[in-house]
């Protein structure tokens, strides 16, 4: 049980940062993103943040190539 309240509240922190720049990175439809779309997307970030984390820094070392 504390392990999924430790997982709850990592994806909780990283939700965060990724709504207001990780999406954009990700997907470029997610750039011009309402504030609607990004709460609405906080919930499967929190659910499947080491997912979305892998995809932010794959899209982050695309551009820097």
């Amino acid at each position: 049980m504390i392990a999924l309240a430790v997982y709850g509240a990592a994806g909780a922190v990283f939700a965060v940062p990724f709504a207001l720049r990780g999406a954009g990175a990700i997907d470029p439809a997610a750039r011009g993103g309402t504030w609607g779309f990004r709460v609405l997307t906080v919930p499967g970030v929190v659910a499947l943040w080491p997912l979305m984390l892998v995809k932010w820094v794959r899209a982050g070392a695309r551009e820097r190539s």
